[in-house]
């Protein structure tokens, strides 16, 4: 049963730009469907940094004012990037729907997954261009990020995600687990291991998947040897203990 959602505002300008105190309610069952679903909020991103067309944003970038959202990068390899979009250009409208100010785009895009295509209208120079944009993940990606429900891995301090085959063959390894992502627990604690770490080894066995490091550390007690390797190249062995 949904209680209540409590939302909150620093600013130190005494303005803000976003939701305000409200959360739509379509954003909200986006987000429960997500967390029974994948365990995480699968947010799709156009891969722009955007503000709200006005008259004295109009004035500053010389152009015509159009009600719209300015856009005023464009990631690189992002979706928006590949769709062909550019700094300059001003949405419109998405799926048909009217993109009068960023908060407006921003909760249209918030009810999208990563995989998703939708329809953007840009005006260009003064003249309307459609495209279509894929929406990516946050790793640049169009798959969805699933949360690993382990107890080891909290245990751990870790998020983990399977190693690019692309990435293995250059390293020349068969498979590993990459540590996306560390939080505090017994591989910060205890060693010095970097994000970006692919581990190889545990205690001597072979790693290829996120279920291998599950299946060795559920239950394990005392010593853990890591073995694995840096994108770069180097060899590391980190150790540490499981004892609670």
């Amino acid at each position: 049963n949904l209680v209540g959602i409590n939302t909150a505002i620093a600013s130190t300008t005494g303005t803000y730009t976003g939701y305000g105190f409200a959360v739509p309610s379509n954003i909200v069952t986006k987000v429960v469907e997500d967390l029974l679903k994948f365990g995480n909020v699968q947010r799709g991103m156009l891969g722009v940094t955007i503000r709200t067309m006005d008259s004295n944003l109009a004035k500053e970038k010389d152009v015509d004012f159009t009600k719209g959202v300015w856009i005023e990068q464009v990631g690189e390899d992002s979706g928006a990037d590949l769709a062909g979009m550019e700094s300059g250009d001003i949405i419109v409208s998405v799926n048909g729907k009217e993109t009068a100010t960023s908060p407006r785009l921003q909760e249209i895009i918030a009810g999208k997954r990563p995989g998703d295509k939708v329809t953007i209208v840009v005006n260009r120079n003064g003249k309307e261009k459609e495209f279509e944009v894929e929406l990516h993940n946050s790793q640049g990606g169009t798959n969805f990020i699933k949360k690993e429900k382990k107890e080891v891995f909290n245990l751990l301090g870790a998020d983990f995600e399977n190693v690019d085959k692309e990435i293995a063959k250059k390293l020349k390894i068969n498979g590993g687990v990459k540590v996306s992502k560390l939080y505090p627990g017994k591989i910060k604690k205890e060693t010095q291991m970097r994000e970006g770490f692919i581990i190889t080894h545990i205690d001597g066995k072979r790693i290829n998947d996120i279920e291998d490091v599950a299946d060795v550390l559920e239950n394990k007690k005392g010593g853990v040897m890591l073995e694995g390797v840096y994108e770069d190249g180097s060899k590391y062995y980190y150790a540490f203990g499981l004892d609670s």
